[in-house]
């Protein structure tokens, strides 16, 4: 749990500021919980300039209470959480030196979310959090005021958390959240969780991540995880702590993230996955009358596939649909042994080219049809999907034909300007089983649209 805070002061000389104004929003990395918004009086002057910069006057403050007032309030809202701010040292600095008054000793962890943009969103002319977030394309309302502040802390720290790949933040929380001893209970693990679509996170004692997997009902597969008998099911049952999530709403995105943060993060129950996941390829290759040929084999990397897949199985009713659905031959393609016509052709399904009645030009037009569907070599697209909540959007970019990433945004200027879309953007890396994940989603499911640019 989070609480992610914005604080306004006197200004002043160091340690001798007072708080004019509070704002905590209560974050469990989904969303907001609870929140304590106050002006408080601070007993003393503020500054002329922090007047002209917040709109806070003295006469605002004098019916407004005392910090002594809304301690027990803070200390309250803030338990058993991370405390999260922009440049969070001032914050916290401020928050111990009122309570230190009182004479109680405030001790938080803290995250600063300048150290983590930084880190996680390198590459921007400044990190104050209004210019950041201008160039995030983060709407902010109330600047210098401590809610809106505070809001926008939000919003920016849920696009770090995504940014967050190898799951940094996640894991400190969860050591952070571990009490020796204390072993929950599978169902209320499961309890817990959402029935919506996105990742899930396995953690076992120390925090560490021990499987990922990705699902359209969260809560349905974990409790299926819990109830299984399996080798690997047992295992789990066992050594599982604590389960984390995040809430994708779009299936392509969850299928991304999936590939993408087991490779980084390496699970220990994810061994299958660690490299490629899809250990079958589709080639095409002429034979020896001209026609061309589509033919499933174990993927080579040194050769130009057309799409792959998990299993040889799902590769072949693949292929099955796609032979019946651009009326190519059974036969050429390797899914129907025969010295004589294939099965197809005995139905009017199949040209003939299997017995050479079919001129291997015209065949091979069809084949060059499908190739060219699977393709997006040279595209420069945005798949907009829908996102997290109803009135968010998920944006997948492809440039020059390479995956860069994906992000969520909740403005339609954030998504026609493209330097403000590879701000957000959540770098990925462009491999394989990406562009079969897109293109295979592509060809099956219906996404919002597809932007071209």
């Amino acid at each position: 749990m989070y609480a992610i805070l914005d604080i306004e002061t006197t200004g002043g000389q160091f340690n001798e500021e007072g708080i004019t104004e509070i704002a905590i929003y209560k974050f469990d990395g989904h969303e907001i919980v609870d929140q304590f918004i106050s002006l408080v009086n601070p007993e003393k002057p503020i500054q002329p300039f922090v007047v002209k910069l917040t709109g806070i006057n003295n006469a605002m403050l004098r019916s407004a209470p005392k910090f002594y007032e809304i301690a027990k309030r803070i200390i309250e809202i803030t338990e058993d959480c991370i405390v999260v701010a922009h440049n969070a040292s001032f914050d916290y600095r401020i928050l111990r030196t009122e309570f230190k008054r009182l004479g109680y000793d405030y001790i938080k962890p803290t995250l600063c979310t300048v150290e983590l943009a930084q880190k996680l969103i390198p590459g921007q002319l400044s990190y104050s959090l209004g210019k950041l977030v201008r160039a995030l394309g983060i709407p902010v309302t109330d600047r210098h005021r401590a809610s809106g502040d505070a809001m926008a802390t939000v919003k920016l720290f849920k696009m770090i958390l995504a940014k967050d790949t190898e799951k940094e933040i996640l894991i400190s929380l969860i050591k952070a959240e571990i009490k020796s001893g204390l072993t929950p209970k599978l169902l209320d693990i499961v309890e817990s969780l959402p029935t919506k679509t996105g990742i899930y996170y396995i953690h076992n004692e120390k925090g560490n991540l021990i499987y990922i997997g990705k699902s359209r009902n969260i809560k349905k597969r974990i409790n299926q995880h819990f109830t299984g008998t399996s080798g690997k099911s047992k295992k789990i049952q066992r050594e599982v702590f604590a389960v984390t999530y995040e809430i994708t709403g779009s299936e392509l995105i969850a299928l991304l993230k999936e590939s993408e943060e087991i490779k980084i993060n390496k699970p220990i129950y994810n061994r299958s996955q660690r490299k490629t996941i899809f250990q079958w390829a589709l080639y095409s290759e002429k034979d020896e009358n001209g026609y061309l040929a589509l033919k499933l084999q174990k993927a080579d990397g040194r050769k130009k596939e057309i799409t792959s897949f998990t299993s040889v199985q799902e590769g072949r009713n693949s292929l099955l649909k796609i032979t019946e659905k651009h009326n190519l031959c059974q036969k050429i393609n390797g899914l129907y042994e025969t010295k004589n016509g294939c099965f197809q052709h005995k139905i009017k399904e199949c040209n003939g080219a299997c017995l050479g009645k079919e001129a291997p030009e015209l065949y091979n037009e069809r084949v060059e049809e499908f190739i060219q569907e699977m393709k997006f070599e040279n595209d420069n697209m945005v798949i907009v999907d829908r996102g997290r909540t109803v009135d968010e959007r998920c944006a997948v970019l492809i440039e020059n034909g390479i995956y860069k990433g994906y992000c969520f945004y909740d403005l339609n200027y954030q998504i026609n300007n493209i330097e403000i879309l590879k701000n957000i953007i959540i770098p990925m890396q462009n491999n394989r089983d990406t562009k079969t994940i897109i293109q295979a989603h592509l060809k099956r499911h219906k996404v919002i649209k597809i932007i071209k640019f």
